[in-house]
């Protein structure tokens, strides 16, 4: 079947950032801006979700642009179930997060059981993928209330929260550059925390002046997300074309 999922690169990175973000101002968007709720909003991107991801197993191979709908797509959905869980059903951000932690090491550990692998850049069977989008999903509704943890209820605000979160990645990368420190780990660390940073930065463009936001609104923010978003996808399907040539055979070239 070949490999189902990316490198994990700068690139990579870079377009995580970007779908977090969106995920983050595009839940909001739905939310409250167009008055949907939580609720709606969950069953829309969920919904969407399930139907990207079954395109998505449907298909042989990594395809960038139904990839990163997908991930996009968890992303809005599981802000709004962060959301849901925090604010509508009151259990608030520390416990928030304290059960979606349990929620992704359980997911984790039944992973392992499968495969005697959680390695996030060679998956090539579609059912081990699904390990792979359930603990995605959880991810990043944990990133949400984590952010929302350390913005909120440490006091630390939107601003200082994302530069607390980029001193713990630039140690994470430090980490994976030059120690030998499980990367899976590492890993996993570093994409729940990107989450967190991405939630962050999206409520400091959104937020209003006086809860030390920049006011930006949540449609023009998600625009300018979905733009960088769309760029990046770009970059990254010219970098599959490429692998895929380089690939080829050459007496099939020939």
């Amino acid at each position: 079947m070949g490999n189902r999922v990316p490198q994990i690169i700068a690139l990579y990175w870079v377009i995580k950032i970007a779908a977090t973000t969106l995920g983050e101002t595009g839940a909001d968007m739905f939310s409250m801006t167009f008055n949907l709720g939580y609720g709606v909003t969950i069953v829309i991107f969920m919904l969407l979700f399930l139907a990207l991801f079954a395109i998505k197993l449907s298909l042989r191979g990594y395809n960038p642009l139904v990839y990163w709908l997908t991930f996009t797509a968890t992303a809005i959905a599981g802000t709004a179930v962060s959301d849901f869980i925090d604010r509508t059903l009151g259990l608030g951000y520390t416990l928030g997060s304290v059960l979606l932690i349990t929620a992704l090491l359980i997911t984790l550990a039944l992973w392992y059981k499968k495969e005697k692998s959680i390695n996030v850049e060679y998956i090539t069977k579609p059912k081990i993928e699904i390990y792979y989008w359930i603990a995605f999903l959880i991810a990043n509704t944990l990133g949400t209330a984590a952010g929302d943890f350390v913005a909120d209820d440490m006091g630390l605000g939107f601003v200082s929260s994302a530069i607390v979160i980029s001193v713990l990645l630039i140690g994470i990368a430090f980490l994976h550059f030059f120690t030998k420190v499980n990367d899976v780990l590492l890993f996993w660390l570093a994409f729940v925390l990107t989450r967190p940073f991405g939630a962050t930065f999206g409520d400091f463009l959104t937020k209003p002046i006086t809860k030390g936001g920049l006011d930006l609104g949540t449609i023009g923010s998600s625009i300018f997300f979905s733009v960088i978003l769309i760029f990046a996808v770009m970059k990254e399907l010219d970098l599959e074309r490429r692998r895929q040539v380089v690939s080829i055979p050459q007496e099939e070239v020939i």
